[in-house]
């Protein structure tokens, strides 16, 4: 399935619960961290199960989206008791906050493997999505991603909000609107990292969800860069990240036209095409673009 757009909802929300389904996100994560206040989290998770079981058809019809659920920081005495309550539903992912490196994770999937057992669920069906960057030291481990071996990993996401409050930081980007250096260097790594162990990379989130004009430059830029998705606060960004993080009919057809020169010429290193010159790396990432469209 597509992971172009995960939207955040948070847990204790009958009403953003009921609306969420009808988004068109590929992923909705049931949020029952920091969208949920400590006196909420056990109603939370209540409604988080039950609208964990509402929507399972959805997703094992092939059809609609995936449901995960972003559980509480792995470090702290609330994540197995979210586990406990939401993992009956059946979710296809556990999103983790505050991630501390793949060792974290693996403390996480022994959890997980027990209660799959107990629930019926076949064993790794749980996909785990760390978000990477939230403390200095989490951010210096995100390397260490790219060579484990945990068969959960789903991708890397990464957020600035949490990490510019742990060090101290009053801006995240500079009066141009771009990242500063060290949450370039942030998204730089979990874009490397994710790409070398072969999983998603999902980009963190446009906090100002009234600005959709910004939405679709900074979405667009992502695209471009190479991550496959995006992280959304608000329905209304989903339509533009999902048309931001799909290539378009130009894209497709190059594409098409590069692997149909290799075909035509096999065993060529580099070709011309259109009056440029065309080569191995070329041809890779065309076959990958044409494939995420299939």
């Amino acid at each position: 399935m597509k992971m172009r757009s995960w939207l955040f909802v948070p847990g204790d929300s009958e009403k953003k619960l009921a609306k969420v389904a009808s988004a068109g996100a590929d992923v909705v994560i049931v949020d029952l961290e920091d969208a949920v206040a400590p006196h909420a989290k056990v109603a939370a998770r209540g409604m988080a199960q039950q609208w964990l079981s509402a929507h399972r058809r959805q997703v094992t019809s092939g059809d609609g989206f995936q449901r995960w659920v972003r559980i509480n920081p792995l470090d702290g005495n609330l994540w197995r008791d979210d586990l406990a309550a939401v993992l009956p539903g059946h979710p296809d992912g556990i999103m983790v906050p505050k991630a501390m490196g793949p060792e974290q994770l693996r403390m996480l999937a022994a959890e997980l493997y027990e209660i799959e057992q107990r629930s019926g669920i076949a064993p790794n069906a749980t996909r785990i999505l760390p978000l990477v960057s939230e403390t200095a030291r989490a951010s210096l481990s995100i390397a260490d991603y790219a060579s484990d071996t945990l068969p959960r990993l789903a991708g890397l996401t990464w957020g600035a909000e949490d990490l510019s409050a742990a060090i101290g930081a009053s801006r995240k980007r500079d009066a141009d609107g771009a990242w500063t250096d060290l949450f370039r260097m942030v998204r730089s790594m979990v874009l490397l990292a994710a790409h070398a162990r072969g999983v998603a990379a999902i980009d963190t989130l446009h906090a100002d969800f009234r600005d959709l004009d910004g939405l679709k430059t900074i979405a667009a830029n992502s695209f471009a860069d190479g991550f496959c998705g995006m992280l959304a606060i608000h329905p209304d960004q989903v339509p533009i990240i999902n048309e931001a993080f799909w290539p378009g009919k130009a894209q497709i057809a190059e594409a098409q036209a590069i692997v149909d020169a290799f075909a035509a010429s096999p065993g060529a290193g580099a070709l011309q095409l259109e009056g440029r010159m065309i080569d191995q790396p070329h041809l890779a990432q065309a076959r990958r673009l044409l494939e995420s469209v299939r």
